[in-house]
């Protein structure tokens, strides 16, 4: 075992080596890496393992790294080993720490977490997953001992630290809504603040486009693909035949969104029924490849027809659609940058109701308040503006709240 288990200290260290420390996303310094059992779920290529090996490099020094251990469980190595047996081994030479990447290639992961945390007392473990991961209602002697995070791609304010161009504290959303006029004067004056907006949207959520220097949209479209054909079969019993039509179900409404397309004829042609086609849309939502726009809050055990259907997030638009409607784009940026943390509606009136509260129309430089102008607490996000006036935003300034 001692030589089997030198192979991955040999892989982990050398990607230990190899991370960087000069950025780090959003949720690295709001967890509590004190805690026994993380988890940290979110799309693939976010940069979840990024964080786990910064942290660990930030954490570990000397003769200490001994005591932790990173292991990704896509790694081929362990279609022929059992991630049982590299526990027991590194909790009895002295492992204190253990970090597991892409758990869900595990395919009874929830019960792994469990009998690593009863049978290996002191054990730290962190892991990472898809964002498809879910805790099933059964596991709640497991949800009880976890701390579970989710991690999205790159906000705006991240990629202007992340390119070295600017470096802002994420802002709250109650204070951008009063005081975005000063704050927007300020950055204006340091940056042209639209000009990185632009490329932000084209090629900015996912952090690995640095390391791409072409074919990045090909990539992009690759991570769809390894959603659909590996994450979903991994944390769903699906059929073959499913993933096909779940592929194809992406790139439809990659050609229709956002107005809601007609699903009936969508569901005609994946020769498929309602309630499966509903299961393959809350899948991509899950997957972190659509976002589902309703009137209410949807539980994901009753699951009904969204009101507006949109991709992901505007970079993901561009690898997915030949054709990018602007209005589609800024509806999209502005739809995923909120949904972070807050509750994100479909209104009667206007584009989006945030926290029950808060309504926003979405549009370009000449957009007006006619359609909200009577109802209180209404703004427009405008685009193609570096600055606004009272309850007129710019839309790139919602892309600094987290």
């Amino acid at each position: 075992m001692d030589e089997q288990i030198n192979y991955l200290q040999t892989v982990f260290r050398r990607r230990l080596a190899a991370t960087p420390t000069s950025f780090f996303r959003y949720l690295f310094s709001q967890i509590d890496w004190k805690d026994t059992l993380i988890g940290i779920k979110g799309p693939k290529g976010c940069g979840k393992s990024t964080l786990l090996l910064q942290h660990i490099k930030d954490e570990f020094h000397g003769n200490d790294l001994e005591k932790a251990l990173y292991i990704s469980l896509d790694n081929l190595w362990f279609s022929s080993h059992d991630i049982r047996d590299v526990v027991e081994y590194h909790y009895t030479h002295g492992g204190t720490h253990l970090f597991i990447d892409e758990i869900h290639y595990y395919k009874h992961w929830q019960t792994l977490l469990k009998n690593i945390s009863d049978d290996y007392p002191g054990l730290n473990v962190v892991y990472t997953g898809s964002s498809m991961l879910q805790l099933e209602s059964s596991e709640g002697d497991l949800s009880r001992r976890l701390s579970m995070y989710e991690m999205r791609g790159l906000s705006f304010r991240e990629y202007l630290a992340y390119e070295d161009v600017l470096r802002l504290e994420p802002v709250p959303f109650e204070r951008l809504l009063t005081d975005h006029v000063a704050l927007a004067v300020e950055i204006c004056g340091q940056i042209k603040v639209l000009e990185h907006f632009k490329r932000y949207l084209e090629v900015g959520y996912y952090p690995f486009y640095k390391a791409v220097h072409s074919g990045y949209y090909q990539r992009l479209q690759n991570v769809a693909n390894q959603v659909i054909e590996v994450d979903y079969p991994n944390v769903d019993e699906v059929s073959i035949s499913t993933i096909r039509k779940t592929k194809k179900l992406l790139m439809l409404l990659a050609e229709r969104v956002p107005q809601l397309p007609k699903m009936n004829e969508i569901y005609r042609e994946l020769e498929t029924d309602r309630n499966q086609g509903l299961k393959m849309l809350y899948a991509l939502q899950r997957g972190g490849l659509l976002q589902l726009l309703g009137d209410n809050t949807k539980s994901p055990d009753n699951l009904s027809r969204p009101d507006k259907i949109y991709i992901n997030n505007p970079t993901m638009m561009f690898a997915l659609s030949p054709h990018v409607d602007t209005g589609t784009l800024r509806e999209t940026f502005f739809f995923n940058q909120l949904s972070q943390a807050h509750e994100v509606r479909y209104p009667r009136t206007g584009d989006f109701l945030i926290d029950r509260k808060y309504l926003f129309e979405v549009g370009g430089r000449g957009k007006t308040f006619d359609q909200i102008k009577d109802v209180p607490n209404s703004f427009l996000a405008a685009d193609n503006i570096e600055t606004g006036t009272s309850g007129r935003i710019p839309l790139w300034m919602f892309g600094l709240l987290y």
